[in-house]
């Protein structure tokens, strides 16, 4: 272990300490907080958590967590913009999916809701809960995911800086030329969002609606290093 892994352990724990001390209050105030306001606290979760996973991707690869021209700012940036994306999505699918289950079934209006939305475990629930992880990461994730590629790219064309990330995205050119469509198609696309994502984001919808968005931006941390992992590592 290198000092910059000691270094990261500590402030990991600095963070995630006040979950854990009732007397700080903190928990009470995040799931406050997040009820209150969802968005803007999907911003701050994924743009933390989300790019630790890319400081993580790039430490397996490379042996550092940062360098020049890599953008933590912009990164965070994007995945704040990206989170709040994404629990817009999630509302979006949690409330269409079991309408749509209901109309193509013949069930009662509000009955699969219903089911879906109860505090308590139950086989239907989870069934519901699977098909709107399908149907969300079937149609919103391959978006959303090339979308990031492309910003990653457009990061790094441009030094890593946030008067870089602001100027326009030539995506004609990444698109034709830059993204690895073999990695974004065949890996990132055919296997993760069926073999990852749709029992992850199945387990995500049967949470408190106050963890959801929450443990969306863990997984984001578990795929940078699913990423990693499969491109190789260089140290």
């Amino acid at each position: 272990m290198k000092k910059q892994d000691f270094i990261l352990i500590v402030c990991v724990i600095i963070v995630l300490a006040p979950f854990f001390i009732p007397a700080t209050g903190f928990f009470e105030w995040f799931k406050s907080a997040t009820a209150a306001h969802p968005y803007i606290m999907a911003f701050f979760k994924f743009a933390i958590l989300a790019t630790l996973g890319e400081m993580l991707a790039l430490r397996i690869r490379e042996g550092v967590y940062n360098k020049p021209g890599f953008g933590i700012v912009p990164r965070m940036m994007v995945w704040g913009f990206l989170g709040m994306c994404i629990a817009m999505a999630m509302v979006i699918f949690k409330v269409g999916v079991p309408a749509f289950l209901e109309s193509v079934g013949g069930c009662e209006r509000g009955s699969l809701a219903a089911i879906f939305n109860a505090v308590e475990f139950s086989w239907g629930k989870l069934g519901v809960a699977f098909a709107v992880s399908v149907l969300m990461n079937s149609i919103f994730a391959p978006v959303m995911m090339t979308f990031h590629k492309c910003t990653d790219i457009h990061i790094l064309d441009n030094g890593g800086t946030v008067r870089g990330l602001l100027r326009p995205m030539k995506m004609r050119e990444i698109f034709a030329t830059k993204v690895n469509w073999d990695v974004q198609w065949n890996f990132v696309i055919k296997k993760t969002i069926p073999l990852f994502w749709f029992p992850a984001h199945t387990i995500t919808f049967i949470l408190p609606p106050t963890f959801q968005v929450l443990f969306a931006a863990l997984l984001g941390v578990a795929l940078g290093l699913i990423l990693a992992l499969a491109g190789g590592s260089k140290k």
